[in-house]
């Protein structure tokens, strides 16, 4: 194998047989897990210095405002974060007010960025990484209009922005996406306690997976580069065995697969779309019989999802824009490399 194939491993067809329990539902029977995906991470943006810089404006909408806003004031690039009611029927609205159900306004965190240090999209990975915007009216435990999911702009080019990346991430769904996307009508301040309430409140309430930040900043992988090829073209380019664990879900056997010993330094990409998932500088020996690493090259490549098969509960990753079955993740990782174990 030459030094450039090196770089280029295909991944995507292994799968393996023990239980987890759910990254984002953690279960009474093991908080650890739970502990180590809800930490608040270092926030970078406190060394960056924002000053004479020209902001960029963008409004969220994922459900209660106190996680989304600890969230997005950890992304960096991001200079502003606050936290209010927006696109509601009434003026200056209270918590209580909004609360009632009455006025038609979300809980929105109005975010204000750096567009040479994080763009759009990026930003809106991120949101679609810690909602489920197929949900109406919820997220987390949190039930009404005011938790409804949403994407408002002040700008006219960030519309076809926002619906390219929705359409992108309709493909992962069979459920419609019920993510609103509006022009910003109005938006009010909320209260002051609500203002860095996870910061004034450590331990308080949050439904927002923080783990998704732990991880570089600076890396990321542009989805647009990359798609799904049709059904037919997939049976053609794909191995009877890949075909059958990437789409459906099947089983490659332990110790029998191509890299589960493998040393070589590269880059691990899904068979399927060519997107880069896992990097062999994470990569460590489990004695599993397939593939471990400590984390995906970047959050957004992966998607999580319950499985409740073989009368276990475990968490599946999938590929991004491929939706790959790829492997489970387990917490019984290295303790030095984070404690997770993605076993693909």
């Amino acid at each position: 194998m030459n030094n450039s194939m090196k770089w280029i491993l295909m991944v995507g067809s292994f799968l393996v047989l023990a239980g987890i329990i759910s990254l984002t539902t953690p279960s009474p029977r093991n908080d650890s897990l739970a502990q180590v995906l809800r930490v608040l991470p270092a926030n970078p943006n406190d060394h960056i210095h924002y000053e004479g810089v020209t902001l960029n404006d963008i409004w969220f909408a994922g459900g209660c405002f106190w996680g989304v806003e600890a969230y997005f004031a950890r992304v960096s690039g991001v200079a502003e974060v606050t936290v209010g009611y927006a696109n509601g029927t009434t003026s200056n609205p209270t918590y209580k007010q909004v609360m009632s159900g009455t006025t038609n306004h979300v809980e929105t965190v109005h975010l204000r960025y750096d567009p040479e240090r994080v763009q759009l999209e990026m930003l809106l990975d991120h949101l679609f990484l810690i909602i489920d915007p197929t949900v109406v009216n919820r997220q987390g435990n949190d039930v009404g209009t005011q938790y409804r999911t949403g994407i408002y702009y002040s700008n006219d080019s960030d519309r076809e922005i926002i619906e390219s990346r929705i359409a992108l991430e309709q493909k992962k769904y069979d459920k419609t996406i019920v993510t609103e996307v509006l022009p910003l009508s109005r938006y009010y301040l909320a209260e002051d306690y609500h203002q860095r309430y996870l910061e004034k409140n450590p331990g308080g309430y949050c439904h927002i997976d923080f783990s998704f930040l732990q991880h570089d900043s600076d890396m990321y992988i542009n989805p647009y580069l990359y798609t799904k090829p049709d059904d037919h073209v997939l049976r053609i380019m794909l191995t009877p065995l890949q075909y059958n664990v990437t789409q459906r879900n099947a089983t490659e056997p332990a110790f029998q697969n191509l890299y589960w010993d493998n040393e070589a330094k590269g880059l691990y990409v899904d068979i399927v779309t060519g997107e880069p998932l896992f990097s062999s500088r994470d990569m460590f020996i489990s004695s599993t019989g397939w593939p471990s690493f400590s984390k995906p090259l970047a959050p957004e490549v992966v998607r999580y999802r319950e499985d409740y098969r073989w009368g276990m509960v475990r968490v599946e990753v999938r590929s991004r824009v491929g939706n790959s079955h790829l492997g489970h993740v387990f917490e019984d990782g290295p303790l030095d490399m984070g404690g997770l174990r993605y076993c693909i």
